[in-house]
């Protein structure tokens, strides 16, 4: 018996290790603004496996940037025939390695009153913008939220920017490695109502093998 249990340990902790060592996934988010290439992390690979799925699948064919808020983000991930989402959610994979600096690739959800576990959207994704945070501010922030920034994340958003009012809220699932140029494009664009542009941006995802 204790032979066996060892050989399942050994067994899980290889699992664990490949996972762990496995190349991260990249995908092209092709927008009729640019092209914006981004990593899906690792450990978070509930979003990363369905986020993935929805590509081959072709979820996100001709789907649009429906609500972009400059110096925010910009967020998609409708069907292009007008479903919102595929019809279920994602459980939340919060950690505190991963945060709303700008490029970081999220998940949007529901509000904490009808969805109080803070379950993803099935398909809906946001690229954050965002824009500098002095140290003070988040400091302020982190006084207030419980977290704990380390120096790197502090310079980040001091330097990068970003949205820290949305971490341990939303779960980050990648981040945006070429690119930010477009993001800045498409957040700058006219909107109407809902914060929808007036002239339709729309993307195709491909993943790169």
């Amino acid at each position: 018996m204790k032979k066996l249990l060892l050989v399942i340990t050994l067994f899980l902790g290889l699992q664990i290790m490949a996972q762990t060592q496995k190349p991260e996934t990249l995908v092209v988010i092709h927008t009729t603004m640019g092209d914006i290439t981004a990593k899906l992390y690792n450990d978070t690979p509930l979003h990363r496996d369905n986020f993935i799925k929805l590509v081959k699948e072709g979820w996100y064919e001709g789907s649009p940037f429906h609500r972009v808020i400059n110096q925010f983000m910009i967020q998609g991930g409708g069907n292009a025939d007008g479903r919102p989402d595929p019809g279920y959610t994602v459980p939340a994979e919060f950690l505190l390695n991963h945060y709303h600096k700008k490029g970081a690739l999220s998940a949007a959800r529901m509000g904490d009153q009808v969805n109080p576990k803070k379950a993803s959207s099935g398909s809906q994704f946001y690229i954050v913008q965002g824009q500098i945070v002095p140290p003070t501010h988040l400091n302020r922030f982190a006084a207030q939220s419980g977290i704990q920034y380390t120096p790197e994340q502090i310079s980040t958003y001091s330097t990068l920017g970003g949205t820290p009012h949305l971490d341990g809220g939303y779960t980050v699932f990648g981040e945006v490695v070429d690119g930010m140029d477009v993001i800045d494009k498409i957040a700058a664009v006219q909107t109407g109502k809902g914060d929808m542009p007036v002239v339709p941006v729309t993307m195709t995802i491909e993943i790169l093998e």
